[in-house]
């Protein structure tokens, strides 16, 4: 695990900008163990390695890395798990060069000598962000792991094509002519993150996960940006399992599973450096805890983060958990005066606007772990695969029910519910006695009145992932729709339809970049065994039935963990890895955001946003008669990012 940063002149020019990225300390925390850089002699084309040693702690294993044929450089940023098998692939065949050390890079470049670069992703099982050169070609790759687990920035900025781990890296070479992207920022503020292939930043890309982009000496020349190519798809893998009719046996079934995904934790497990395990107590972190257990001959070593909240806290679950399966067990119990302490700090660490509340106990437990262990696994993917969405499931139901009434009647309701007071929309509910128990029912019933008028499950769904809808506060939107498009892909059931577009979007873009911007604060490496392609494509081989089996989302996960952990431990209602943020916004934090909100009017919404309508969220929020929590946190978090990077 590293950062990575590179660039690509149209002629020499070692007073460009681009020159910056040779600095170090940029990137710093991505790899503290050893900067290492290299220009060609040319002056045109340079890398930079920051590294965090994982595997082969030795010089042998530092990068940029060339080739014993002297055609090819590389930096990398990630692991290949199955390293040790395409090496003993290359000696068998012939193919392997000397070898200097162990590395995984080594392994990764002699392969590519031996097989093209196409052929050795194929080949390989990891994470990683690529940027190769073929000197004989005179030709720059960037490539990127099958799901998006590891980052990567590039666009051209003064001329040259830059590239980079983190957009900050960036910014040092563009220094202030970067302007925002006005679609990226809609994007945001309906979901709290930036979706798809562009970046917060005007012409700034990320790279999408399983593709690779090709610049060739002349696209450089002539200021070129090659659009990028897939070398492997989840949409085709889900569409190939659609005409697959073959239903194996509930224990074949979960046999298959147990050995593809205890193979791939065993894989993930190999390091040179001490390693652990984020727990929550859920069924995800807890079977792969499990399966670390099984394979381990010393206990795991466990970390969880817990809360003050009792209904938040799900410390408690982890801890019977780590004690039925002998884990050495960490957790850190977190306050909302933890939570003012790292608030400032994390639009630094994230570079974009990011608003997912989870960020605050990821960041901690990240930072707790890493005084222990430099790589710990997660369970992360999991609710992607095996269905484990509520949400999923209400979509599927209620859709039905909302299309059986007809479109104009429902506009009808969706508006009255609108304009009704919220005063008299609780007194109602409470005359029928609150038949639901809901907190905030007017809250919930607003909610309602949104996706009424949905008229497609596309726009039901969009309606419950989104927080704010741009047009209700900010100045001139354009919803960009290549970066957010909103519509549900193609797969065999809604359900799945609504699973695979969270593995194209919510999982890369916010899951997985919460991860690795909090993980790599700290310098700590976290690896997810669900993410492994074969686990992947071994659970979209799978039915709807299979996984989520009489309407119970991971059903197949949970009857696996029953044979490493008892059922009590872990059959309760989904908690989540959240926060008690709107308590925190009224107390503790009460005084960080009135300073956001009276930046944000001092500087009139940064022609972005009507101050007026966030000041007025935030004091609804702030007397209670509204419950804003999740809004509230996705403004502010942007205005504090603004803020940060003026």
């Amino acid at each position: 695990m590293c950062g990575i940063t590179g660039f690509y002149l149209p002629r020499a020019n070692s007073s460009h900008p681009a020159h910056r990225l040779t600095a170090g300390g940029l990137l710093q925390h991505r790899g503290p163990d050893r900067f290492d850089n290299w220009v060609n002699q040319e002056q045109t084309l340079g890398f930079q390695h920051y590294r965090l040693a994982i595997v082969d702690l030795s010089p042998a294993g530092a990068q940029p890395m060339h080739s014993t044929d002297g055609r090819w450089v590389i930096v990398f940023n990630g692991e290949i798990y199955n390293h040790t098998e395409l090496r003993q692939r290359l000696e068998v065949e012939g193919s392997a060069p000397r070898w200097r050390g162990h590395s995984d890079t080594e392994t990764l470049l002699a392969a590519i000598s031996a097989w093209g670069l196409r052929k050795t992703l194929d080949a390989c099982a990891g994470m990683f962000a690529i940027a190769l050169y073929d000197r004989a070609e005179r030709c720059l790759t960037l490539a990127r792991d099958r799901i998006g687990e590891k980052p990567l920035y590039y666009g051209y900025l003064a001329g040259a094509l830059c590239l980079a781990s983190e957009p900050k890296a960036l910014r040092s070479v563009a220094c202030s002519s970067l302007k925002l992207n006005a679609g990226a920022v809609a994007a945001y503020m309906r979901l709290g993150y930036v979706p798809g292939s562009e970046s917060i930043y005007e012409g700034i890309l990320r790279l999408p996960p399983g593709s690779l982009v090709t610049f060739t000496e002349q696209d450089i020349e002539n200021g070129l940006m090659p659009s990028p190519i897939p070398y492997w798809s989840l949409s085709q893998i889900v569409q190939h399992r659609a005409g697959n009719s073959s239903a194996p046996s509930t224990q074949q079934t979960l046999d298959g599973l147990d050995k593809v995904l205890r193979q791939s934790v065993k894989q993930q497990m190999a390091a040179d450096v001490p390693l652990g395990a984020l727990l929550s107590g859920g069924i995800d972190s807890s079977l792969i805890v499990g399966l670390m257990q099984a394979q381990s001959l010393s206990p795991v070593h466990t970390f969880s983060i817990g809360f003050e909240d009792a209904t938040v806290d799900e410390a408690p679950h982890a801890r019977r958990v780590a004690s039925h399966l002998g884990t050495l067990h960490t957790e850190l119990y977190v306050s909302a005066h933890d939570a003012l302490d790292l608030v400032t700090r994390l639009p630094k660490i994230f570079c974009e606007p990011f608003a997912d509340s989870s960020q605050v106990p990821t960041v901690l437990v990240s930072q707790m772990a890493r005084q222990h262990v430099t790589v710990a696994l997660t369970g992360d993917g999991g609710d992607e695969l095996f269905g484990g969405y509520d949400r999923y499931f209400r979509v599927a139901r209620e859709y039905p029910r909302i299309q059986a009434l007809p479109l104009p009647l429902r506009k009808v309701c969706a508006q009255l519910l609108k304009v009704t007071p919220l005063s008299m929309i609780n007194a109602m509910v409470g005359l029928l006695g609150n038949p639901g128990n809901l907190s905030n029912p007017a809250d919930r019933i607003r909610k309602i009145a949104e996706v009424l008028s949905s008229e497609s499950p596309s726009a039901l769904h969009r309606g419950m992932i989104t927080l704010w809808n741009p047009s209700e506060f900010m100045f001139d939107v354009i919803e960009n729709q290549t970066v957010f498009s909103g519509e549900l892909p193609p797969a065999p059931t809604l359900i799945e339809q609504m699973m695979l577009a969270d593995s194209l979007c919510y999982l890369p873009d916010d899951l997985l970049v919460k991860v690795d911007r909090s993980a790599m604060a700290f310098s700590l490496e976290c690896r997810s065994p669900f993410l492994d392609h074969n686990v992947v494509e071994f659970a979209w081989g799978l039915s709807l039935e299979q996984k989520a089996a009489f309407g119970e989302g991971k059903w197949l996960l949970k009857k696996l963990l029953e044979r490493y952990i008892p059922r009590q431990l872990f059959d309760r209602p989904k908690q989540g890895f959240g926060i008690p943020i709107g308590n925190w916004l009224r107390g503790p934090l009460k005084p960080w955001a009135n300073d956001m909100v009276g930046y944000c009017r001092s500087r009139n919404g940064f022609d972005i946003f009507d101050s007026d309508k966030v000041a007025l969220t935030l004091s609804e929020h702030l007397t209670g008669s509204r419950n804003w929590e999740h809004k509230l946190w996705t403004v502010l978090m942007f205005i504090a990012w603004l803020e940060a990077n003026e």
